[in-house]
């Protein structure tokens, strides 16, 4: 919340008065008697000229005004993103192309897993498709790659669109029911 000028001023009198004896405001003459008594020698407290209050306030705009620091997180994670909150999911703008390169990852389910003689092969179906696909190491989906198939689970690694997450991409993996 921002005060207004003159009762920022008020607020830097007001405390000042009310610090009591030996407040100085750090412009002392040479000629002046000790901190805190005038001529007679009766404690007085200081009061801050116009040109210290405006000194002090113009040194309060630049700090509210954040020009003087920045953050640059770099390959950390933001500190200020919450861990509690999970990011929406993307939505996927356009047409997807048919088959295999129009899959989504979060959408399979998987089906079975054969074993061949080049390597496991993988069967899986789209929540959103009737037809059942098979995947092997190395497809590429739409979201993402095919990277491992063992004798009872599948690997993907899905590219994320989130440019606060400290790698581009996570591994996602599916499992057979038993």
């Amino acid at each position: 919340m921002r005060t207004a000028p003159w009762a920022r001023a008020m607020l830097l009198v007001v405390g000042l008065v009310l610090a009591g004896p030996g407040v100085t405001t750090g412009h002392a003459e040479e000629t002046a008697p000790p901190a805190g008594q005038d001529q007679e020698g009766s404690v007085v407290s200081p009061v801050p000229t116009l040109g210290d209050i405006d000194e002090i306030l113009e040194g309060e705009d630049e700090v509210l005004s954040g020009g003087g620091s920045t953050y640059d997180p770099g390959n950390r994670r933001d500190p200020f993103k919450s861990l509690i909150i999970v990011p929406d999911k993307v939505k996927v703008k356009g047409k997807r192309p048919e088959g295999i390169p129009g899959l989504l990852i979060d959408e399979l389910q998987l089906s079975g897993i054969f074993k061949t003689r080049t390597g496991y092969v993988a069967q899986v179906q789209a929540a959103d498709r009737e037809r059942s696909y098979l995947i092997k190491v190395g497809d590429e989906l739409f979201d993402g790659d095919v990277i491992a198939i063992s004798a009872k689970e599948v690997v993907f690694k899905q590219n994320i669109q989130d440019p606060t997450a400290l790698r581009p991409f996570r591994e996602v993996v599916k499992s057979l029911n038993p």
